[in-house]
Parts: C-alpha cells; structure tokens; sequence
C-alpha cells in the first residue's frame, strides 16, 4: 500500500515514515508539509491514503481534503492530529474523510490504515459517540420525499448506530448481499458517498 504523509512538523513525519515502513507491506511514497502539497501530491501519487494532519501553515488538511474529494470522491484521506475538537470532527465527517486519528495513539495508526483499505471509517468510539450532539438537527425532514421506505429507513438508523452490514443483516434477518443493495440503493437516492455521510446525514435530519 502507498502512502502520502502530510504534516508540517518534519519530526513528526518521519517519525511516521518511520512507524509506517516498519510494517513491510505498507510504502511511503512522499512527504508533504502543508495542505497544498497534500494536493499536489494527491494528483501525483494517486496513494492508497492519505495520512494528515490539521492544523497546518497555508492551508490546512480540511481544507486539503475538500479540495481532494471534490477531485477525487474515492480518495482515502485520514486526517491525524492532537486536537479531539468538535468543530474539526464535524467539518471532518461532513467532508466524508475516512477517519479521524489522535497522534497520541500510534498504535492505532496501521490499523487504522488497514481499515480504511477495506472500506471502512475509523473515528473511534468516543468520536462517534459525540456525533448526535454535534450535529445540528433538522426536524422538517421528510424520507419519503426522497423515496426511502421504511425498511431503508431502519438500516439508515442501524448504519448511524454503526453497525457493520453483517450486524444489519443479522439484526434484519437479511442476507449482507441485500444489505449492499439496499444501502448503495439508499446513497443514490440521498446523494451521499458512504455510509459515515448516511451516519451523519440521519443525527443532522432525524
């Protein structure tokens, strides 16, 4: 896996070059120090993820990484910092990154990496927790505007509790195949890119 790390402390990214490349299937292709490098590096590396941190000179990673996703809607951008803020966790969601990481917690980082490889969102259990109360709620909303019935609606709520789709299927006494289907049914039709912005698209509406 190829990896692009963005951070403008240089300590701090060899030090992660460092932890990355102990691990022998995982290559740090670039080093970047601020959010304009993030995307110049993005275009030119095309990396498995992208590993950066937030609070940076000149552009910052959140900004870096709604100006990569709107290039690139499939980029996996982790976004790593010492800063647990709600304001970054939010804007962060809301972008669709797929993860949000402490530096503290090195450890957490490969997996972390891992997860996202496959698919997955890494923000954690405590940041998920926080979610509901982050997010401004719209009570107005109506689902059947958008042709989302109840059955959808009930694996809306099961993804915003964050179960994976064999917890769905079981939950539902469904097959995952039919979990896929119903939730890439569900994207379409709310216009999301995954299921973290279905997460949090349902606590902003419900």
């Amino acid at each position: 896996m190829n990896i692009v790390i963005v951070d403008d402390d240089i300590l701090v990214a060899n030090a992660l070059k460092t932890i990355l490349e102990a691990d022998k299937e995982l290559r740090v292709a670039e080093i970047g120090a601020d959010g304009s490098d993030a995307v110049s590096l993005y275009r030119k590396c095309k990396p498995d993820v992208l590993l950066m941190d937030i609070r940076m000179k000149n552009m910052s990673g959140l900004d870096a990484s709604e100006q990569i996703l709107k290039e690139f809607p499939e980029a996996r951008i982790l976004l790593l910092t010492t800063f647990s803020d709600d304001e970054y966790i939010v804007k962060a969601l809301k972008l669709g990154a797929k993860g949000y990481l402490l530096k503290q917690d090195y450890t957490s980082i490969i997996p972390a990496i891992r997860a996202v490889c496959t698919g997955q969102t890494v923000f954690g259990t405590e940041i998920m927790s926080r979610i509901p109360g982050l997010l401004k709620k719209n009570t107005d909303f109506d689902y059947e505007n958008y042709d989302i019935g109840s059955r959808e609606y009930e694996i809306i709520t099961l993804v915003a509790e964050g179960l994976s789709n064999r917890e769905i299927a079981e939950h539902l006494y469904l097959s995952e195949g039919t979990v896929r289907n119903y939730l890439s049914s569900i994207l379409d039709k709310l216009q999301l890119r995954d299921r973290t912005q279905l997460a949090v698209f349902y606590y902003q509406h419900r």
